[in-house]
C-alpha cells in the first residue's frame, strides 16, 4: 500500500512538474504563430509590372529621349492614337507628315491594324538632296512608292528585327540586323528610337530613308 501511495505521489510531482514547461511550449508556438501572420500582413505586395514607356519592354534608343515627356506627343499620348495621327504630334516626323499627307496615305495608315511603320526623322530627309526630294514630293506614284515601302504588314518586335527580311505594303522585301538596343534596316538606316507603340502600329524612327529597289 505504501509502495502504490509513493507511485502516485512521484506521478503527480512529475505531471506538476511538467506543466509549466507545456504551458510555456504552447505559449512560444502561440508567438511564432502570432509573429508569422504579422510579419505576412506587413510584408509589402509584390511589385506591379512597370508601366514606363522607357521599360526593358518599350521604346529605346538615343532620339526616344527627345520626344515629350507628356502629352499627345509623348509615348503615352501616342499610344493612344493611330499611327499617321501620333506622327503628327511628333516634331522630328514633321516632314514624313507632310510626305503622307501628300501621297494621301493619312486615312490608308490610320485604319490599317497590327503594322510596323519604320519612320524617317526630318534629318533623314534632309540627307537627300534638296532638289530630287522635291521631286519626289511632286511625283505622287513615286511617293507612294517609297512611303509604303517604309511598311510592314505586322507588328514587329525587337526580337524579329535581330536578323529578319520582311515583306513591305510596297511589296519589296526589307532586311533588319541588330541586337540589344541597336538595329539597322537594309544594312543603311539606323534604328534610333525602336518599338514605339501606337493605337494600331509599331514604330522604329530611323535615320535614313529607306529606298525600294
Amino acid at each position: 500500500m505504501n509502495t502504490l501511495r509513493f507511485r502516485r505521489s512521484a506521478v503527480a510531482v512529475a505531471a506538476a512538474a511538467a506543466l509549466p514547461f507545456a504551458l510555456a511550449a504552447c505559449s512560444d508556438s502561440g508567438k511564432d504563430t502570432s509573429s508569422a501572420e504579422n510579419t505576412a500582413q506587413a510584408a509589402p505586395p509584390a511589385a506591379q509590372t512597370s508601366s514606363d514607356p522607357m521599360a526593358s519592354d518599350g521604346p529605346f534608343g538615343p532620339a526616344c529621349a527627345g520626344v515629350p515627356k507628356d502629352g499627345a506627343g509623348s509615348f503615352e499620348g501616342m499610344a493612344k492614337d493611330p499611327v499617321a495621327t501620333a506622327a503628327s504630334n511628333n516634331p522630328a516626323l514633321s516632314t514624313l507628315v507632310a510626305a503622307v499627307k501628300q501621297a494621301g496615305l493619312v486615312d490608308t495608315l490610320n485604319n490599317a491594324q497590327n503594322i510596323t511603320v519604320f519612320a524617317p526623322t526630318n534629318e533623314a530627309f534632309a540627307k537627300i538632296p534638296k532638289a530630287d526630294l522635291d521631286k519626289v514630293l511632286a511625283d505622287k506614284a513615286t511617293l507612294t512608292k517609297i512611303l509604303t515601302y517604309h511598311v510592314v504588314g505586322e507588328k514587329l518586335t525587337p526580337k524579329q528585327l535581330e536578323n529578319g527580311t520582311f515583306v513591305t505594303l510596297e511589296k519589296g522585301t526589307i532586311t533588319t540586323k541588330g541586337s540589344g538596343q541597336e538595329y539597322t534596316v537594309n544594312d543603311s538606316s539606323k534604328v534610333v528610337c525602336g518599338n514605339v507603340p501606337t493605337a494600331n502600329a509599331t514604330v522604329y524612327i530611323v535615320d535614313t530613308v529607306l529606298m525600294p529597289k
